[in-house]
């Protein structure tokens, strides 16, 4: 199928869920749209099973489908910057020191602690896997997805310390975890002897303030092209321009674009909005991007759903994804809880509140678009892809929809 015609098939879609979701099942608009893409694949996958030439031609395209590619170099940037372009600048400067710790400490150390896990939980019931890989899980599935974050929070009332404590982390340890990622990758590709401290530090360098100086660099040349002129049509592809422009610098470069994207966004959001435009633009920009943001979350999700037709199913697997789906949460806990209690000192109930923080941690996209890049670098490739959409399942649907139940309690 050429480019057209799938994009065609694939907004379609999209806009059909969409429409079935807001008309009749009346869910957040990312967990409806996934459990009906869900549905779908279940059923292409069934009637894969007795009818499997018939269906070949659709696995066959959906094969096709760089999914990986596609969430994090072209759909990530726009996510990102819409995220970030909304935040609330004054209420994240007031939990910064949190949101760091969340998204540094609490990354590193869920990585760490999911790696070893990983390892001695496969190893002990007979998958021969190695350590690097079981590290390259516990990065690709710690950090907090910020698509499915904002998305599905923005639907609930949420005391705005705790709001700002959940949508900042997911915006940077997004970054944070693509970062990790990235290192252990190249680790595992060039071999532990041939990678030194001054490298990862190099490579470290690059992403993290390569990221950051971009982002700086982007916001501001557009800030300052918006400020000296009054004309929205132009100031809102001034942003896209940003957007753009900055994804496809830093991955030249090699540095973080997600970072650059979220940097980018904060620095419109703020110094954009309130300095460099009229009334009328700003209001234009939010609608704008408001609109890209639904437009790519309902893709995005539809896709995701849609993978389970693809997926590898074995009765072992699905025991060991349920495990898994445990694990992360124990493991999220556990991660948050030293940072937590040292800037949360005047919680009533500090464990409620990290509670709060744990089930609100959810991962989406981006965790599956990283466990399709392993796609033959191991021979258990299918295996850690299998467990990555359980939590990731489990995260958004279950979590999301009992996150307010949780909500009431800590209110």
């Amino acid at each position: 199928m050429s480019l057209f015609p799938a994009i065609s098939l694939i907004i379609t879609l999209s806009a059909l869920l969409s429409y079935i979701n807001n008309k009749w099942l009346k869910m957040p608009s990312t967990i409806g749209v996934m459990t009906l893409s869900i549905i779908i694949g279940i059923l292409l996958k069934l009637t894969g099973h007795f009818y499997p030439e018939q269906i070949a031609p659709i696995r066959e395209s959906l094969s096709s489908f760089n999914f990986s590619y596609f969430v994090l170099n072209i759909v990530l940037c726009f996510l990102l910057f819409a995220g970030s372009l909304h935040v609330n600048w004054s209420q994240l400067k007031e939990t910064r020191a949190s949101v760091i710790s969340f998204a540094t400490v609490g990354t590193l150390i869920s990585t760490f602690l999911l790696g070893f896990l990983a390892k001695f939980i496969l190893t002990t019931i007979g998958f021969d896997v190695s350590f690097i890989i079981c590290l390259l899980f516990g990065a690709l599935i710690s950090p907090t997805d910020p698509i499915a974050v904002i998305g599905i929070l923005s639907k609930y009332s949420i005391p705005k310390k705790l709001k700002m404590e959940i949508i900042g982390e997911s915006l940077f340890n997004d970054g944070v975890g693509v970062v990790l990622f990235t290192i252990i990758y190249s680790v595992m590709d060039l071999g532990a002897e041939s990678v030194t401290g001054i490298n990862i530090l190099k490579i470290f360098c690059l992403e993290v303030f390569g990221g950051i100086g971009i982002g700086l660099l982007v916001g501001y040349c557009g800030y300052l092209l918006i400020k000296y002129i009054d004309h929205y049509q132009t100031e809102v592809l001034i942003t896209l321009a940003i957007v753009m422009g900055g994804y496809s610098i830093a991955s030249v470069i090699h540095a973080s674009g997600p970072l650059a994207m979220v940097v980018a966004g904060l620095l419109i959001g703020t110094k954009g909005k309130k300095l460099g435009m009229s009334d009328i633009t700003a209001s234009y920009v939010d609608k704008f991007w408001e609109l890209i943001d639904e437009i790519c979350n309902t893709i995005l999700f539809a896709l995701m759903g849609l993978e389970v037709f693809l997926l590898s199913f074995e009765v072992s697997y699905l025991f060991i994804g349920l495990l898994f789906i445990v694990l992360a949460l124990i493991v999220r806990f556990i991660s948050l809880l030293p940072t937590y209690l040292i800037f949360n000192k005047n919680e009533k109930d500090k464990m409620l509140g990290l509670k709060v923080l744990t089930w609100g941690g959810l991962r989406g996209g981006i965790s599956i678009a990283l466990a399709l890049s392993l796609s033959g670098k191991t021979p258990y490739d299918k295996l850690f892809l299998f467990i990555t959409f359980c939590i990731v399942v489990f995260s958004i649907v279950v979590q999301g929809l009992s996150f307010n139940r949780l909500l009431k309690k800590y209110r």
